[in-house]
């Protein structure tokens, strides 16, 4: 029976990691996507702000990592998948040195994944927001370059590195992001690793940002099949990335557990909810709606049949 995870964000917050990680075993988890994002938060990347924890060696950075390996072992947590730090690159005239750093994050981050038994990790794709999109063409290439630079590190550490599919928004509506063409995430995943000259990328499908963009679940696993080795399971109204949990918005949950037995996916499944433990239910109901979350997961598996 597949594996059954979720993430540590929105935990770790409230009850530390280490009450994280008891939380989910005490749920039914089996699993974990380690929200390493937390370690140079989203507006601190865009405000180009430097951190601490990646400002000296690389022995010193990786200490940052050591608390979820220390929690997951004493709870009997698998550290399935993580989350690195995001947006992965910044726009703007005087962004060149600061994404030199985030490479530099980045890299460190493919180090602490691995330190913490984490073989699969979520890296974003590099894309422009709306406002200063640019051509299928030059979007490659950036991707092509950034990724290019990630490459010597994953496969140093072992560690396959995640594409995801992105949204991007204006003026409240919303357009698909880099990799949300399922047709063109794989020529991604394929010429990345033709570059890499072994399998260092795979694909983790966002369930809920194929949502907004309308995107068939099941059209999108058959197109990417093997690719996928992992996910971000979660649910919305169609309008707004919300993180709920399934069933609480309008995925058709029946084509997904299609997708994956026409895959005949091997890997874990993650839910990527916690927005539903922060916004929707009162925090002392937390342990029930991870139970639910973890039993929601079992079902998924048992009509899959993985």
């Amino acid at each position: 029976m597949a594996l059954i995870g979720v993430q540590t964000n929105g935990l770790s917050e409230r009850y530390g990691i280490e009450g994280a990680y008891r939380l989910l075993r005490e749920a039914g988890f089996d699993a974990a996507d380690v929200g390493l994002n937390s370690l140079l938060p989203y507006r601190e990347i865009v405000e180009k702000r430097k951190s601490p924890l990646f400002g000296g060696s690389l022995e010193e950075s990786l200490r940052h990592f050591l608390p979820y390996k220390e929690a997951a072992e004493k709870y009997g947590i698998l550290n399935a998948q993580a989350h690195a730090p995001y947006p992965s690159w910044v726009d703007g005239p005087d962004a060149a040195e600061y994404n030199d750093y985030l490479i530099t994050v980045l890299n460190t981050t493919i180090a602490g994944s691995a330190l913490i038994g984490c073989k699969k990790l979520v890296i974003h794709p590099f894309f422009h927001p709306y406002e200063t999109a640019v051509s299928p063409r030059e979007e490659w290439e950036l991707n092509r370059e950034r990724y290019t630079r990630l490459i010597p590190a994953a496969q140093r550490y072992g560690v396959t590195i995640l594409l995801e599919n992105m949204f991007t928004r204006c003026k409240g509506k919303i357009y698909e992001g880099c990799c949300s063409d399922f047709d063109r995430a794989c020529q991604y995943v394929d010429e990345l690793n033709r570059i890499a000259g072994a399998k260092t990328f795979a694909f983790c499908l966002d369930t809920g940002h194929a949502l907004l963009l309308g995107k068939d679940l099941f059209r999108a696993m058959t197109t990417l099949g093997s690719r996928i080795e992992a996910f971000h399971i979660h649910d919305n109204n169609g309008t707004e990335d919300q993180h709920l949990a399934p069933y609480m918005g309008i995925a058709d949950w029946d084509r997904f557990v299609s997708g994956l037995k026409a895959i005949q996916y091997q890997g874990h499944l993650s839910f990527e909810t916690y927005r539903t433990l922060t916004r929707a239910f009162d925090p002392d109901l937390t342990p029930e709606v991870l139970r639910l979350i973890a039993r929601t997961g079992r079902l998924f598996a048992e009509r899959a049949g993985i």
